[in-house]
């Protein structure tokens, strides 16, 4: 009997040394990272702990994830952020992301890419200005600018994700890694020209170049293990020409962000339960 005991003993003492880090007890370990759609720039009420250049928001869907779950949040997100403020510190006194992750990390988030080589935002105003001179007709961004804004996308933000993704998985091997797609921006069909100053036949152009981004993080989360939330089919009908209460994003014009072209707290409430519902520690 003695014997028995002590290998019953045995047993339980290795099940416990040997837990993996998911059934470790007290609340998950959640590092949130990424950009201006991370950090709910504009959204109120801001986070009054965070670095006032990063306009960040305490209605954030990193936030609204941990008030869901109670997981512990150390929320490093920063408008404005690309893949290189997670080596290096984006503003003075502002720590380079990747330095809130550590080994016992077990779940991060991010949305990040949309600013690698001010590509996607400069699609945005570029297109913008450009269908103010045509007062919304025709295609003159497309005309102009062609597949530069895909191609840069395809060649140099696509690889900037996957080096990132393996740095945040290096750091925290045991973590769920989760990186969310930008959500709509324009309906599938026609604009809303002037609230989002593009012409006509600039619209499926630039649902194009917003494809093409959200592919590359789709393919670069594949490629290192990530998980990849999908935000595509479900934000279609929420767009920025849509009325308050239905859209998650705010158009250039009569919006309720002061930061344009963001998501508002609707928005980022939406991506938090599209997170939530994908991820598998959450």
């Amino acid at each position: 009997m003695r014997r028995l005991a002590a290998c019953l003993l045995a047993v339980f003492t290795t099940l416990v040394v040997v837990a993996p880090p998911s059934q470790a007890t007290g609340p998950v370990r959640y590092v949130a990272l990424g950009d201006s759609y991370s950090a709910a720039s504009g959204v109120l009420p801001p986070d009054l702990t965070a670095p006032p250049q990063c306009l960040r928001s305490t209605a954030n869907y990193p936030h609204v994830i941990a008030a869901a779950t109670g997981a512990q949040l150390t929320d490093v997100t920063c408008g404005g952020a690309d893949t290189g403020d997670y080596l290096a510190g984006q503003y003075p006194g502002v720590a380079p992301q990747l330095d809130a992750v550590t080994r016992d990390t077990q779940v991060v988030t991010m949305t990040i890419g949309g600013n690698d080589s001010g590509v996607f935002i400069n699609s945005i105003l570029r297109c913008g200005a450009a269908g103010l001179t045509t007062l919304g007709k025709g295609s003159p961004c497309r005309d102009q600018y062609g597949s530069s804004f895909q191609d840069t996308i395809r060649t140099t933000t696509y690889p900037s994700l996957v080096r990132v993704l393996k740095a945040v998985r290096a750091k925290a091997p045991h973590a769920e890694v989760a990186i969310l797609g930008y959500p709509s921006i324009l309906p599938a069909t026609r604009g809303c020209f002037p609230l989002m100053p593009v012409a006509e036949g600039d619209v499926p152009y630039l649902r194009g170049v917003q494809a093409t981004l959200n592919d590359a993080i789709r393919r670069a989360a594949r490629a290192t293990g990530v998980t990849f939330v999908d935000l595509s089919r479900v934000s279609e009908g929420h767009d920025a020409c849509q009325p308050i209460g239905v859209r998650w994003v705010e158009p250039v014009l009569v919006g309720t962000n002061p930061v344009i072209v963001h998501p508002n707290a609707l928005g980022e409430a939406q991506m938090a339960a599209q997170a939530m519902k994908v991820m598998r520690r959450l």
